[in-house]
């Protein structure tokens, strides 16, 4: 089923919403006393939905935070922006999901998680989440929100109802160095992919779920297993889309970049909304690099997403 066919209905994605809380000095690692800036609203999922409303289309998020400022924050930025959160339960006893980012001097990050034990751990599919998936039209999942047992089979529940119901799956690893010691995570990745009509890895992602060496034998290993289609993100050298027809590449576009928290969760938003406006895949690639190059120009995971206009300058300034 390709999305610019679906039934009509919301974007709905499950998982984390956290806040960021950002170190201002680089260096490796949180063992010293540091200067921070935060709380920035943010988890993958919630910065994705997050820029499918940006664009104009339904969408809502199942999570749990935790009864304090930062759960709050998070509610009030996401209802701002139009974005269902009926689905979102506020626990009293635990505390909203937190991450800790500071800057290496080469440029890469280290990451504190308070995942697990967070509010976000205690996701689950309620009625108020039955609800929503009920109005279900594509479903997006991060491999970032697979961190424990309890979470993949709620996010299984919630997979074996959408696609019940005729809609589609996205679905994007997004993993951490930090996570890949989570027993959980590699099955998480396996089953998603037997669901996945899209397929959303950054660069060398594309490659872990399989046994193939190369990315072309990955490409082919993950279309051989009913995959629908891939689009690898390539950061500022753009992005490439796979299905068993065709293959595309397109460029990416430059701009000063000051954080790249959200940066390939706003691209993934893009390119799925685009997809059910039913623009074809060479525009939807365009738009989402635009949108990922937004995205790091701006402090914050939520701070980056960006409007259709907005991308559509940033391409016609690049021409």
């Amino acid at each position: 089923m390709t999305l610019s066919a679906i039934k009509p209905g919301k974007i709905v994605t499950i998982g984390e919403i956290l806040v960021d809380i950002m170190a201002l000095e680089r260096g490796r690692g949180f063992l010293e006393p540091l200067n921070l800036r935060g709380p920035f609203p943010g988890g993958a999922p919630a910065i994705f939905i997050a820029q499918a409303a940006r664009l104009g289309h339904a969408a809502a998020i199942i999570s749990c935070v935790g009864d304090d400022d930062f759960g709050w924050l998070n509610i009030e930025r996401l209802k701002r922006g139009r974005v269902d959160v009926s689905a979102v339960r506020v626990h009293e006893d635990h505390v909203t999901a937190s991450a800790f980012v500071r800057y290496r001097e080469d440029g890469e990050r280290d990451f504190l998680f308070n995942l697990k034990r967070s509010a976000a751990g205690q996701t689950e599919i309620d009625q108020p989440a039955r609800a929503l998936l009920a109005e279900c039209a594509h479903f997006h999942i991060m491999g970032s929100s697979l961190f424990s047992f309890h979470l993949i089979d709620e996010v299984k529940k919630a997979i074996e109802i959408v696609k019940a119901n005729g809609a589609t799956v996205s679905f994007d690893p997004n993993i951490r160095k930090e996570m890949m010691d989570i027993a959980e995570m590699r099955a998480g990745l396996e089953l998603m992919l037997q669901y996945c009509d899209i397929f959303l890895p950054s660069g060398p992602e594309l490659v872990i779920p399989t046994e193939a060496k190369s990315e072309p034998a990955a490409i082919a290993e993950l279309l051989e297993l009913g995959v629908g289609c891939i689009v690898v993100k390539r950061a500022a050298r753009g992005s490439s889309y796979y299905d068993r027809d065709r293959a595309i590449d397109c460029p990416g576009y430059k701009v000063v970049e000051a954080d790249p928290t959200g940066a390939g969760d706003c691209f993934g938003a893009t390119f799925v909304t685009c997809r059910r406006s039913g623009l074809p895949v060479e525009e939807c690639l365009s738009l989402a690099n635009a949108a990922g190059a937004l995205a790091v120009s701006r402090q914050g995971g939520m701070e980056g997403i960006s409007t259709l206009r907005e991308m559509r300058a940033l391409i016609a300034n690049a021409s």
